[in-house]
């Protein structure tokens, strides 16, 4: 081999060599295979979560909160690292989707997450330092039987949307007796088309699977007549008692409202089994902070009010945190908007992350997962047409039912076809892994931004010249170093959950004689501690006339903020007092302060 041979196959080995440390560096190994560009059904899933749970036994348990209306299992996937204290003594996000039927990536949403986070603990720094502060619950599911219906029966893209409750739909005394039905065998339900001489349709004279609506002074050749099936109780009308129900999402305490106000809503809050279950569990665990819900589609970052006249459930100071994380979750997610459910979208009474936020004061999201803009790669509002027949190309005709000819017991010859269930809503399958990972991203974004708490500095002031038993003033500073507070504002308002706790343990010969909150002083902004500035040298204490070993902080840390409290203590120099700071959706901390006189900082 000559000199340049042996120096270009140098080059080349050491290009492979670089190559394959780059993907080394960003590939993360897994203990369990799932592929990303297929859906599961309801079985599936819980077989993926049972393996991740088996092969992540030390940071992931399942856990079953109830079953479906059909007998389906409902599990939630806790996931905490237990090094750093139980699930419970950490702020828990709740994390769940598929609560419509049809809505079936929002499943995968939720199982990629939790195969994503368990995966990379202890591979990964800043998913594993996520996971070290605080806990998850993922339930991909929330509506496992109207999934598994919309699996394994003829549907439209919209279609198996409920539970699977019977209802009489058409108050005819009978249930779910007039479904949609499959008449040309396809596994669809399409659309029925009459040829007529005065119709106010018309197919396209390039692509004759396109019908198109006429103008107002044209004649169009085709009536459209809806959802292929038949007359199946007689009553003159078709497919108007289809199986199921009810909508989950309209299911849930806040601002619930009777379905003769909003339609879906069932008997009463809560119930079904599966929000009974889902409320009894999220209930339960009084650390929950933050929430995500995953629907389909329109690519939309939505969170409450559900209603124009719930406005002030969200205060200034919490809308702000709202729309710190959505901006931001623009970025992460191309082609989705910051948008708030009443205002955006439409009014929604009794909605799950409605009663999360509004009721349990839970910052909470949902997610509308896909857009048309992915479709396109820009952001463009294409018709429903030009959508599915773009779409349609990209998977060589598996989206379309070609027009076949049949006779209709009401309509006589007519033809039936077109778009069948899977050309709307759901995300290509080709695109599936990317729509996962970046609302993963956004939602571990999100998980980042609940509290985290730390003892930030501290004084020792002795305040006469007792040796023995003098007395002392203790100055703490409490700093909240995440964008949500302990307690949100609406929390406050509305009293929700309890109030964070500043206990003051006097150990020994040492006692607690008065105790409160550090005011005045101007509150400027200084150099030590993030900026509690003159605060921090004010002489302003409000007392706690009541325990002041048990100070109630109603307000909690606020975000990226701080609370200074002062402690007189009586007790010889050397002594101790242990102080801890307890929060339902902190971590709680605690120090042991001892009683010597400490250098005054200055301003």
């Amino acid at each position: 081999m000559n000199r340049t041979a042996s120096g270009v196959l140098a080059i080349s080995t050491a290009l492979v060599a670089l190559a394959s440390t780059a993907v080394a560096q960003e590939h993360i190994p897994g203990k369990v295979e799932i592929a990303w560009n297929r859906y599961y059904d309801h079985a599936e899933i819980t077989a993926h979560m049972t393996a991740i749970a088996k092969a992540y036994p030390e940071i992931c348990r399942l856990e079953q909160i109830g079953q479906s209306l059909q007998g389906r299992p409902m599990y939630v996937a806790i996931v905490s690292s237990p090094g750093t204290g139980a699930d419970t003594s950490k702020p828990g996000m709740w994390i769940d989707g598929n609560v419509h039927g049809n809505e079936i990536q929002a499943a995968e949403a939720v199982l990629y997450s939790l195969w994503y986070l368990t995966k990379a603990y202890g591979h990964n720094e800043d998913l594993t330092e996520l996971l070290d502060n605080y806990s998850f619950y993922f339930l991909p599911s929330q509506n496992p039987d109207g999934r598994q219906y919309w699996f394994d029966n003829p549907n439209t893209p919209s279609s198996s949307r409920s539970n699977q409750r019977p209802v009489d739909s058409d108050r005819d005394g009978l249930v779910d007796e007039d479904p949609p039905d499959d008449l040309d065998g396809d596994g669809h339900i399409t659309t029925m088309w009459k040829q007529v001489p005065d119709g106010r349709w018309r197919r396209n004279r390039d692509d004759p699977r396109i019908f198109e609506r006429v103008g107002p002074d044209e004649k169009g050749d085709w009536m459209r007549l809806g959802s292929e099936g038949i007359d199946n109780d007689g009553d003159g009308r078709i497919n108007e008692d289809g199986p199921g129900g009810d909508d989950m999402n309209r299911n849930w305490p806040t601002d619930w409202h009777p379905t003769y106000v909003q339609s879906g809503a069932g008997p009463f809050p809560f119930s079904h089994p599966e929000t009974k279950a889902i409320g009894e569990f999220i209930l339960a665990h009084p650390n929950i902070a933050a929430g995500q819900s995953y629907h389909n589609s329109g690519g939309m970052i939505l969170s409450g009010p559900g209603a124009s006249y719930l406005t002030s459930h969200y205060p200034a100071s919490d809308r702000r945190i709202y729309d710190e994380i959505a901006n931001i979750g623009e970025d992460i997610l191309p082609y989705y908007r910051n948008m708030i459910i009443y205002d955006d979208l439409y009014t929604v009474h009794g909605g799950f992350v409605n009663w999360l936020a509004e009721g349990l004061a839970i910052l909470s999201f949902t997610n509308e997962l896909w857009t048309a803009g992915k479709y396109f790669q820009r952001d463009v509002r294409p018709n429903q047409e030009r959508t599915w027949l773009w779409r349609d190309r990209l998977a060589f005709g598996q989206l379309f039912t070609p027009y076949t000819e049949y006779d209709h017991p009401k309509y006589g010859p007519i033809i039936i076809g077109g778009p069948n269930k899977w050309s709307s809503r759901n995300t290509p399958t080709f695109m599936l892994e990317e729509e996962c990972h970046r609302n993963f991203a956004f939602t571990m974004f999100h998980a980042d931004q609940m509290p985290l708490l730390e003892f930030d500095r501290f004084e020792v002031r002795r305040l006469d010249d007792a040796q023995d038993t003098g007395l002392w003033a203790v100055t703490v500073q409490i700093r909240n170093t995440k964008p949500i507070p302990t307690r949100l504002a609406i929390a406050q308002q509305k009293r929700i959950g309890t109030n964070d706790l500043l206990i003051c343990e006097p150990q020994g010969d040492t006692t607690l004689v008065t105790a409160g909150r550090v005011t005045g002083g101007g509150g400027r902004f200084g150099r030590f501690g993030g900026g509690a500035g003159r605060e921090w040298f004010s002489k302003q204490m409000t007392p706690v006339t009541h325990e002041p070993g048990r100070i109630q902080v109603a307000d909690g840390i606020p975000s990226r903020g701080w609370r200074i409290y002062r402690f007189i203590v009586r007790g010889p120099e050397g002594g101790t007092i242990l102080l801890r700071y307890e929060a339902e959706r902190a971590k709680n901390i605690e120090t042991t302060i001892e009683l010597r006189q400490t250098e005054t900082l200055a301003p």
